[in-house]
């Protein structure tokens, strides 16, 4: 018996330094990296789009901005249009909007007709006229690997809600174009800022210069 348990005090030895060095091992082991968090855009300050003028036309129901689910989100959408599959929208993996496409435009078109009339919420019967928007396009578009533009594609639609019969003021759509900086995520925002930015100057005074009759 003695003889047995001789033997077994090395074995339970080794296996107990084994375990140590395997402790000690993995301590040694690199820490796995901490998960990178996509950078966050927006469609940056307005200023550019104020007027010096105090707000003088009928105020002016806004709602928010419509959008297809594919852009009703926070990725940063692009299109390949180079390839077979260049209809296909893609997502950038390390590049986020701060805010969905369509609350970054609501802002925006807010921000700019308070420069030149009241705005209220649609549905309270405060307002003459009434614009709704819609999306269609949102996008940095690739036309080979290293060359891309922002896209904005709006269709808006101005109606007299207050008269008798809802009447069809006008409905226009603006599409706008601007080259990107460089070929990434970080250009392609720039690109849909200065678009958007255009957009809206161009919404602005196409409804400002609607004629409005009770």
């Amino acid at each position: 018996m003695k003889l047995i348990a001789a033997r077994a005090c090395p074995a339970r030895a080794k296996a107990g330094f084994l375990s140590i060095f395997l402790l000690l091992g993995g301590c040694a082991l690199p820490l796995p990296d901490k998960p990178v968090r996509p950078q966050p855009y927006d469609l940056g300050p307005a200023l550019a789009l104020a007027a010096d003028a105090a707000p003088s036309g009928p105020a002016l129901a806004l709602g928010r901005v419509e959008a297809p689910a594919a852009i009703d989100g926070s990725h940063i959408v692009y299109r390949l249009m180079y390839t077979d599959a260049g209809q296909q929208p893609r997502p950038y993996a390390q590049a986020r909007w701060t805010m969905a496409p369509p609350q970054l435009l609501s802002q925006r078109l807010r921000e700019a007709f308070s420069a030149t009339r009241p705005v209220v919420e649609p549905g309270a019967g405060l307002a003459p006229i009434e614009l709704r928007t819609e999306i269609d396009e949102f996008a940095q578009i690739f036309s080979s690997p290293g060359a891309s533009e922002g896209v904005v594609r709006l269709r808006v639609t101005v109606t007299a809600p207050a008269s008798r019969t809802q009447r069809l003021l006008g409905q226009r759509t603006f599409t706008v174009r601007q080259p990107a900086p460089t070929a990434d995520a970080a250009g392609g925002v720039a690109a849909l800022r200065a678009a958007s930015d255009e957009a809206v100057r161009q919404i602005v005074a196409w409804v400002n210069g609607l004629t409005v009759s009770n």
